[in-house]
């Protein structure tokens, strides 16, 4: 059993990755991390969040910004605090799953552009697709730290998270999280959650949670007099709403406590001060959506995480069915247990919002199945807690159902690297491209062929003067 007497609780701070995935669909630049790095630093965070995610997609394909130079920037800043990074497991950062020869070099590459902590989830909390970048992050002698996908349904008992917190220390990895994507979590169960985990594991407990239902600030609270170790919180002027608690108002919490996180608040102030300006220009061009700000206790009946809100948000706008939002939210629930109960995260989110997108505009469900929505239905994302609606299984695949497999997915994909490598020989300036390509091979084309224009000084491409998505 895992000690679990008062000591300062230790906060991670999301402003550079979660917080701005969460409130403006991941489109900080670079540019406005740099020059607030030098007083972050002084902070004495546990770590900052800043890489992974979303963040590498959205920095290829709408900042037009190589993600890993963004990276050695951060890490070259940063002299004294860990850099985490958020892993979808077999997934990597992208939305299917990659060969090991990649994963693993996509973790080396990670760890050696300046990655200390490797957060690695899997939407299914299958851990069958967490061991390859376990096992890579051991062996570059980086943090492996496997976040659990909280969520609710008969299945999650408290027997069920005690047993896969156990297996997953037997894996090898370093610290838990429990990742409440959504906001489900509320005090009372987090008290009851973490006082399980300690009592089933030795290692430390990491709480990550949205303010999305309006009661993470306690939860936190709860969970930190249960045990704890570390809370995952957001400056200010990006917290709340769809992302984290604030960091400053958790710190001020804790004050003249056992858990006193010993935080200046003067110089929280001066990074708060820093970024509000950034927010305010956000609300005014649009990218920070009053949609996301407020708190919605429908959220524990939907268990729609912000960052699938704002997609479910875009879709319906793209379409001019933005009407639709509320039929949406009630469809998702009953999608997600049509595929088997997943935790609804990256990418099972966006599997189940689309296809509940889907349902509502078509007028019949499952008229039209997306390929993930099948792949999810033949096994080729990993194995779901719940069975799959065998109707569903019926109209979706047809004939098509006698495919479905049930070993680990990555088994049945050759290795790639190599494949890669020849693929993008063309644009090759870094070994990093490789993986770039590997991930989004047209995004990274693209990005490739703007970086080549840029560095040429000739016109930007075709592809860049129809992107519409600069940020401020």
């Amino acid at each position: 059993m895992a000690d679990i007497s008062p000591k300062p609780v230790k906060i991670t701070e999301t402003i550079l990755r979660d917080a701005h995935q969460s409130l403006i669909a991941t489109r900080m630049p670079t540019s406005m991390m740099l020059p607030i790095i030098d007083k972050m630093d002084k902070v004495g965070y546990n770590a900052v969040e800043c890489w992974g995610g979303a963040t590498f997609d959205a920095s290829l394909r709408f900042l037009k910004e190589d993600p890993w130079e963004r990276l050695r920037k951060l890490r070259d800043g940063f002299k004294n605090t860990k850099l985490q990074m958020l892993f979808r497991g077999q997934n990597i950062l992208g939305y299917s799953q990659y060969p090991d020869d990649v994963v693993e070099y996509f973790v080396q590459k990670s760890i050696a552009n300046g990655i200390d902590i490797i957060r690695i989830f899997d939407c299914l909390n299958d851990i069958r697709n967490l061991e390859t970048a376990v096992k890579a992050t051991n062996k570059e002698k980086g943090h492996a730290q496997v976040a659990l996908s909280y969520t609710l349904g008969e299945a999650y008992t408290l027997d069920y998270w005690k047993d896969i917190a156990k297996r997953i220390e037997d894996m090898g990895a370093d610290s838990i999280c429990i990742k409440d994507m959504a906001g489900l979590l509320v005090p009372a169960k987090a008290y009851e959650l973490v006082t399980a985990l300690k009592e089933s594991t030795k290692l430390p407990i990491e709480m990550h949670t949205h303010y999305t239902s309006g009661v993470a600030s306690m939860t936190y609270l709860k969970a930190v007099e249960a045990g704890a170790d570390i809370i995952d919180c957001a400056m200010s002027p990006f917290a709340l709403g769809t992302s984290q608690p604030a960091t400053e108002v958790m710190a001020a919490a804790f004050e003249g406590t056992p858990y006193d996180t010993g935080f200046d608040q003067e110089l929280l102030s001066e990074i708060a001060d820093y970024f509000r300006p950034y927010r305010e220009e956000c609300i005014e061009n649009g990218l920070l959506s009053t949609k996301v700000l407020g708190v919605n206790i429908n959220t524990l009946r939907y268990q729609v995480p912000g960052g699938m809100l704002s997609n479910l948000i875009s879709q319906l706008k793209e379409q001019g069915k933005e009407d639709k939002l509320r039929e949406v939210l009630e469809e998702v629930p009953r999608v997600r247990k049509d595929l088997g109960e997943p935790p609804l995260v990256t990418p099972s989110s966006q599997i189940v919002g689309t296809q509940a997108v889907f349902n509502v505009l078509m007028g019949e469900r499952y008229k039209v199945a997306t390929e993930q929505t099948k792949d999810i239905l033949l096994g080729k994302y990993g194995q779901t807690v719940k069975p799959f609606n065998p109707d569903v299984v019926e109209k979706v695949l047809g004939a098509d159902k006698d495919k479905a497999i049930t070993c680990r997915p990555a088994d049945l994909i050759e290795p790639g690297l190599a494949k890669f490598e020849e693929e993008c020989k063309r644009w090759k300036q870094q070994d990093e491209d490789v993986l770039s390509y590997a991930l989004f091979p047209k995004v990274a084309t693209e990005f490739f062929e703007y970086r080549e224009a840029q560095q040429t000084k000739v016109d930007p491409t075709k592809a860049d003067k129809e992107n519409k998505a600069y940020p401020v």
